[in-house]
């Protein structure tokens, strides 16, 4: 019988397992984007408000996704050899619990999020929004990926929205400091953050897919909808392109803003990094495309040390 003294550690120990706390590489694959982002917009070294804003948001935030998802996907998680004994589906966590879990850790991002401004407020907005879609979008979607880039990629927008969004901005470049309309949000997001979102999807549209070849077989026999089983043959192919397409478009980016060689240091080693999982992949295996995927933050990591090594350098 376990004593009242042993349930405490013991629920920790299930929301722990629950947030995938022993598996970071989920929420560095959100980071290293989005303080790539905070560094452009800022031009060098964004502040140390901004830095635990959005560091710790990322955690919380991808947190509560594990939490959303493992209820939404409860039932096809038991038929899937790798998630058949996560907490939720393997009945020792109750689903109300999980998602009173998820909501707690999502009111603590919003929190640090009211410490910004109106810009950045009013894009958690549909980044939320599109964080409780995901889940769900493996039942009518052929490509859910895509619908996780959006949600992956969108501290992009937020980080150049925190940086440039500050009402005193928008009133000096003409904004108006009530002014808080479409306008007012193109000048605190500019092309440019738009232009990093897109090329970030490619991104986890590569990573995302090097995942759910892992679980093909298994997803196959349960019936529900990847980019790995839509793809066929063409998935290995494909995500070199996805690669490609990130690559290019973030390095087009950064030499437009004036970036060196610090940053061509640092696409070149996460282009290095993007053609050693083709050889991890090239053959389907399953541990082979886990650890490719595993290990993609360095990817994300290799560029932002680019990127603010070059700011850092000016």
């Amino acid at each position: 019988m376990t004593t009242p003294s042993a349930a405490v550690p013991n629920r920790l120990a299930l929301y722990l397992q629950l947030i995938r706390w022993d598996r970071p590489a989920g929420w560095l694959l959100l980071l290293w984007p989005t303080l790539s982002a905070l560094w452009l917009a800022a031009g060098g070294f964004p502040g140390s408000h901004l830095l635990v804003v959005f560091s710790l948001g990322t955690v919380l935030m991808r947190s509560a996704g594990c939490c959303i998802n493992d209820v939404a996907d409860r039932e096809f998680d038991r038929h899937v050899q790798r998630t058949a004994q996560r907490p939720v589906t393997a009945g020792r966590l109750a689903a109300r619990e999980a998602l009173a879990v998820g909501a707690v850790l999502a009111l603590l991002a919003f929190a640090l999020v009211l410490t910004t401004n109106p810009a950045t407020i009013a894009l958690s907005v549909p980044a939320l929004a599109v964080a409780i879609a995901y889940p769900y979008a493996k039942r009518f979607i052929a490509m859910p990926q895509a619908v996780l880039g959006v949600a992956f990629s969108l501290g992009i927008p937020m980080a150049f929205a925190a940086v440039l969004g500050e009402p005193g901005r928008i009133a000096a470049a003409g904004g108006g400091a009530a002014a808080w309309g479409g306008a007012a949000l193109a000048q605190a997001v500019p092309p440019l953050a738009w232009g990093l979102m897109a090329g970030n999807l490619f991104w986890v549209l590569a990573y995302d897919t090097e995942y759910a070849m892992v679980d093909r077989e298994d997803d196959l026999k349960i019936g529900i909808r990847t980019s790995a089983i839509t793809l066929g043959r063409l998935d290995v192919p494909a995500v070199m392109g996805f690669y490609g397409v990130y690559l290019g478009g973030w390095g087009l980016l950064g030499f437009a803003q004036g970036l060196g060689k610090p940053f061509a240091l640092g696409l070149a080693a996460a282009a290095a990094q993007a053609l050693w999982h083709w050889a991890l992949i090239r053959n389907r295996s399953r541990e082979g495309c886990f650890k490719a995927f595993r290990l993609n933050h360095w990817v994300g990591f290799a560029l932002f040390v680019g990127i603010a090594a070059d700011l850092a350098l000016r």
